[in-house]
């Protein structure tokens, strides 16, 4: 009787110290333990930080971290940082911005991904004979300087030669974003201001002398909507009689892949702008535990593993590499002609006096 007594309090002991254990190393509901962080981020990296397997990886070092997403432009010039532990924008120039406003000693840049142009087989072969898809070391570049010059002359897509497979009567123009709310449409002003410029534009001389050229990619197009999400779903959904050039973030499509979204077809490719930008997703640090949340961006290999998954390019690019390998997708390793944008005052100038045109 006294031995089975003594053996069912050990069990009992046990059970205690192993239910301690759980819930105080996050096995129950929230572990008290958990520091909670808050950010502003990007509305593209939102399905990342609400993934819970990111969620995981910061509660394994303490923190969980909370995120509202506004849009990089916002995040820069209108949105009250006070009650944030890091802001997250999309760019670097807004990121200079906050830096510079706030004093931040330092910036964590964990991943990026190039501006691309999604199209379809049958517009590369057009734009192939136009001179303004070329092939490049395994993927093929869309000619900034040749587009520019049909832009210019307001040349439609039916008066192409030799177009027998999109006779369309509209301009031949990249879909892009609303240029008053939406950074990709920031990035696209900046490749195309680059191309015009000669250069980075970096005086008001410069300035004056390209928007009335890239004003005009973006105002006759009509109607544009304030989110990339919007002109990449009608890609995917409306096709090519809808949308044959579409300006959309490299991890957009990438991401679609990995997940294996039927709506990516075999028809479908990426062009790369020559030149083109990389949209930096960078992080200011407000607060030390969001100084916290840029370190383990940049350096824990998990969450590294876990971006490249939602299709970003990470500071260490071998966690892009293997999972395009997996999946097979031709996107090319390195991208040799990229140019850095223009300063955040400069593209909000040029950005502004585009606004004022609508």
């Amino acid at each position: 009787m006294k031995r089975t007594l003594g053996i069912g309090l050990a069990v009992a002991l046990l059970v205690g110290v192993a239910a301690a254990i759980y819930f105080g190393q996050g096995g129950g509901e929230e572990p008290a333990r958990l520091q909670t962080v808050r950010g502003v981020i990007g509305s593209e990296k939102l399905a990342f930080f609400a993934d819970q397997r990111v969620q995981d990886v910061f509660a394994k070092h303490g923190l969980k971290v909370e995120v509202d997403p506004a849009g990089s432009r916002q995040i820069a010039t209108a949105t009250d940082l006070t009650s944030y532990d890091f802001a997250f924008p999309s760019s670097a120039p807004a990121a200079e911005k906050i830096q510079r406003d706030r004093k931040a000693a330092r910036t964590y840049a964990p991943f990026s991904s190039p501006m691309v142009i999604a199209t379809f087989d049958p517009i590369v072969d057009l734009l192939t004979k136009a001179g303004v898809v070329n092939s490049g070391p395994g993927y093929q570049t869309f000619d900034v300087q040749a587009y520019l010059d049909l832009a210019a002359k307001g040349t439609r897509w039916d008066q192409l030669p030799g177009n027998s497979s999109y006779a369309a009567r509209k301009n031949l123009l990249v879909t892009t974003t609303d240029p008053r709310d939406s950074n990709s449409a920031a990035m696209y002003l900046a490749i195309t201001s680059f191309v015009a410029n000669g250069g980075v534009v970096s005086s008001q001389e410069a300035e004056a002398k390209v928007l009335p050229a890239v004003s005009k990619l973006f105002l006759d197009q009509g109607y544009t909507q304030s989110s990339t999400e919007g002109p990449f779903e009608d890609y995917l959904s409306a096709g090519m009689g809808k949308t044959p050039l579409v300006l959309a973030y490299e991890a957009q499509f990438v991401d679609r892949v990995v997940r294996g979204d039927s709506t990516i077809r075999p028809d479908m490719k990426l062009l790369y702008p020559a030149p083109t930008v990389l949209s930096k997703h960078t992080l200011v640090p407000l607060r030390e535990p969001g100084d916290r949340v840029g370190q383990l961006l940049t350096s824990d290999a998990e969450l590294g593993r876990l971006a490249a998954t939602f299709g970003f390019r990470t500071a260490d690019p071998r966690h892009f590499t293997d999972v395009v390998k997996e999946k097979n997708l031709t996107v090319p390793q390195t991208i040799v002609d990229v140019v850095e944008p223009p300063a955040h005052e400069t593209l909000e100038r040029m950005l502004e006096a585009i606004a004022k045109q609508y």
